[in-house]
């Protein structure tokens, strides 16, 4: 099979002209080409009035050999294998299965492989199933009354379930295919896998992260839901067991901690277990909205109404003169921000987008980075009362009442209270309140963020638009803390293993499926199945 690189289609070219454009670049017959699939898919859009796709193929031709020498590597090469390898097992015997504390992406795809490695997993999640989940959440946001276990943070699928869906990484491992397949294979759209910038949606992740607990249930893992572990049983710095609700002992030996970014009451429980922890850098700011039809104008030009091109994104960042960074984070085309408190008496903001992105909002959050010393403590769980004290702020500021505290560009940029809506309509339910948003962020992220949106507005136009809603205050972008892991992921406690976005090792949707992987390999590795 050969790999073919910047192959392009005008906006207008359905996909099956690719077939063409293929015989072309290889001077070859139509017969000659006997098979093709789509590896990347991307939007060059850089010129306003010729706009195009760029495709990355892999095909199966007549005499490869033939055109390899051709070509000599001048976008024609070998297609590269991305087919997930799996580990051997190991020797040492265990007693007890190993336990998966969490059902986010680390969580799910750590359970899974271990599951289809024969290892029967036990998972246990402090929330409910994703059905459940969806209802309680839509209580909270249309009668303010939070579930503290079962919210947009905690629950079936963890934070990213109630979100965009986004599965855009930084990070280069061939896990990731595995990610994205095993997403397909549990009903994921299968453009997820060739997109530049794939996303599933939070409508469809719901049913998504259902399959592959129903997978990892008939592969012989066993899934709990309300089960929140609140003690770990250690003896002898090793792993004894979990205590589950507070009265449930578990006993095992091996388990991984999958618990998210936002088990503030797990973290404090690690702390005094002796678990090291240190703090670390994560980001707070606001959720900026704008018109989607602004968006896809300031990108897309003319074409901004092109059925094909759907809802634009952006993605933007500014270095200040004090050496802050702030950047935008979860941009969410056509989708809406929502109420993702896990706490009483805390506002947080997140963004949500269907698969459709059909809203008529863009938002995304605007972020300022906040370092250790930023922290009015050097605990190691300073972060987390960082975060809390602004929540709060923002409780307070909003009435009490889970409405969020909301400021429009033009106004912020002056230092003036809101009184009055424009053109942007916000989507955060349960409402907001019209203010100053200096009441519950650090100066020192609203001057950035006023600096970023200045610079911002230069590339990408009307970004500083004066209607555009400003919403906070968003603070769980990533976990405050980081547990501490040797080279074999396990932490100083034998036998605990810290894992994905929670333990501070990853950043997203894929990144922590590939860390849940990860680590799970590392259990395989050296232990044997229970026979």
């Amino acid at each position: 099979m050969l790999r073919l690189s910047d192959l392009k289609l005008s906006i207008d070219q359905d996909k099956i002209d690719l077939k063409k454009v293929i015989t072309r670049k290889l001077h070859i017959k139509e017969e000659d080409l006997l098979s093709y699939t789509i590896f990347r898919q991307s939007v060059d859009a850089r010129k306003k009035d010729n706009i195009y796709f760029v495709y990355t193929v892999d095909v199966v031709v007549k005499d490869e050999k033939k055109i390899l020498q051709k070509f000599k590597d001048k976008g024609v090469i070998p297609t590269p294998t991305y087919s997930y390898e799996y580990v051997k097992k190991g020797s040492i015997p265990i007693k007890y299965p190993p336990v998966v504390i969490g059902t986010g992406p680390a969580g799910l795809f750590a359970s899974l492989l271990l599951a289809q490695m024969g290892y029967n997993p036990v998972v246990l999640e402090r929330g409910t199933d994703v059905d459940t989940r969806a209802q309680d959440v839509q209580a909270f946001w249309k009668t303010r009354k939070l579930h503290s276990e079962s919210n947009v943070q905690f629950g079936e699928g963890g934070a990213g379930t109630f979100s965009d869906g986004k599965l855009t990484t930084l990070i280069k491992d061939k896990r990731c295919r595995k990610v994205l397949e095993e997403f397909v294979n549990s009903g994921a759209p299968e453009d997820i896998l060739y997109k530049n910038k794939p996303h599933i949606g939070t409508d469809v992740l719901r049913s998504v992260v259902k399959n592959i607990r129903q997978k990892i249930i008939a592969l012989g893992g066993t899934v709990r839901f309300e089960s929140k572990v609140t003690d770990l049983v250690i003896e002898n710095g090793q792993i004894q067991g979990v205590t589950i609700n507070e009265g449930e002992f578990l006993p095992c030996n091996i388990v991984l901690l999958a618990v998210g970014h936002s088990a503030r009451d797990t973290f404090h429980m690690l702390y005094e277990k002796a678990v090291s922890i240190i703090s670390k850098s994560f980001s707070i700011g606001v959720r900026i909205e704008h018109p989607q039809a602004m968006v896809n104008a300031s990108q897309y030009g003319n074409a901004c109404a092109h059925p094909r091109l759907g809802a634009a994104d952006y993605k933007l960042s500014y270095h200040g003169k004090q050496g802050r960074s702030a950047y935008t984070f979860c941009m969410c085309p056509g989708g809406v921000v929502v109420a993702a408190a896990s706490e009483q008496g805390g506002v947080v903001t997140n963004g949500m987008s269907e698969y459709k992105r059909d809203q008529i909002n863009a938002n995304s959050a605007l972020l300022v980075g906040i370092d250790p010393k930023d922290f009015e403590s050097d605990h190691p769980l300073a972060g987390i009362e960082f975060q809390r004290k602004w929540e709060r702020k923002a409780y307070e500021v909003g009435g009490g009442t889970y409405h969020a505290p909301s400021q429009l560009v033009q106004d912020f940029m002056k230092d003036c209270p809101s009184t009055s809506l424009q053109d942007v309509i916000p989507s955060y339910t349960p409402g907001i309140v019209l203010t100053d948003l200096r009441q519950c962020l650090p100066t020192y992220v609203t001057d950035h963020m006023k600096e970023a949106i200045i610079e911002m507005d230069k590339r990408l136009k009307g970004f500083a638009h004066p209607g555009a809603v400003l919403t906070g205050v968003e603070t769980r972008t990533s976990s405050p803390i980081r547990i501490l892991r040797n080279e074999q992921c396990e932490s100083n406690i034998k036998g605990l293993y810290p894992v994905g976005e929670g333990a501070g090792y990853a950043g997203g949707i894929v990144s922590a499926g590939v860390d849940g992987i990860r680590v799970a390999e590392q259990i395989i590795i050296k232990y044997a199945p229970i026979q």
